[in-house]
């Protein structure tokens, strides 16, 4: 395992169609669909999209047009119902259940709107959480955890509990928890959605910076104009597809 740490090489800023070696997420013709009694629901339809690798990406749409859905397919928290889904070279909708645990468990960090701490663990216990699954050592979990910690400004409040911590306190243990494991992929579903401004903004500032120094892939789902600027593409989905893609610092309220 990589020390979160550590600096990867350098990544060049690259076009949206990048070489093989360049695109991280790659979806062919993918569809989801859910049954409903008799009926089915078309969520996804024959969606196409690449990611490249140190992109930072936000999904916008109104409610019901895939966004969500999208992001658990490409956490491998669910499966497509046709179409090919590759992430860093590997058919994931292929993996049965347990590859995908353990794949999601190397590869991917989840940053949700709600924190998802555990209220009886300190902030160093609540990031270490992902490590136990590993075979580190105690010591080489509290290196690693203080490394986190100190990498998103809360060195200071490992020992807390969550209830002895601000929203934006809590929201940086979740981020260091998702970054614990040097996951290829952050995922975030609407993570300024439970803070007021000033600590989103300070929270989404420490996204970029994690994209900028740590070259972290981002995919982030939001309803919020000024949060999906601070990404470098910004998606809008509709109806299961995408719509559109909006040039960051456009005005994504109009489109």
């Amino acid at each position: 395992m990589n020390d979160i740490t550590q600096q990867p090489e350098p990544i060049e800023k690259r076009s949206v169609q990048g070489t093989n070696a360049d695109i991280l997420v790659d979806l062919h013709n993918v569809s989801k669909l859910y049954k409903k009694g008799k009926n089915s629901v078309t969520v996804l339809s024959n969606l196409n999209l690449q990611i490249n690798r140190g992109d930072f990406v936000a999904l916008m749409g109104p409610s019901g047009s895939g966004k969500t859905t999208l992001l658990n397919l490409l956490g491998g928290l669910d499966t497509p119902t046709s179409g090919e889904l590759i992430v860093d070279g590997q058919r994931i909708d292929q993996f049965s259940g347990a590859q995908l645990t353990k794949w999601r468990a190397r590869h991917v960090g989840f940053i949700f709107q709600f924190y998802n701490l555990m209220p009886v663990l300190t902030a160093e216990k609540n990031v270490e959480l992902p490590l136990l699954l590993t075979n580190l050592s105690s010591k080489q979990r509290k290196a690693h955890v203080a490394a986190a910690l100190e990498l998103v400004g809360l060195s200071d409040r490992a020992k807390h509990l969550p209830s002895e911590l601000s929203g934006g306190q809590q929201q940086r243990v979740a981020i260091a928890r998702a970054l614990i494991s040097d996951p290829s992929l952050l995922l975030c579903d609407e993570p300024t959605g439970d803070l007021d401004r000033t600590t989103a903004d300070a929270i989404l500032g420490l996204l970029q910076e994690l994209n900028r120094t740590q070259h972290k892939t981002i995919v982030m789902v939001t309803h919020d104009p000024r949060a999906a600027d601070h990404a470098h593409r910004i998606l809008h989905m509709d109806k299961g597809a995408l719509a559109a893609e909006i040039e960051a610092g456009a005005n994504v309220a109009e489109v």
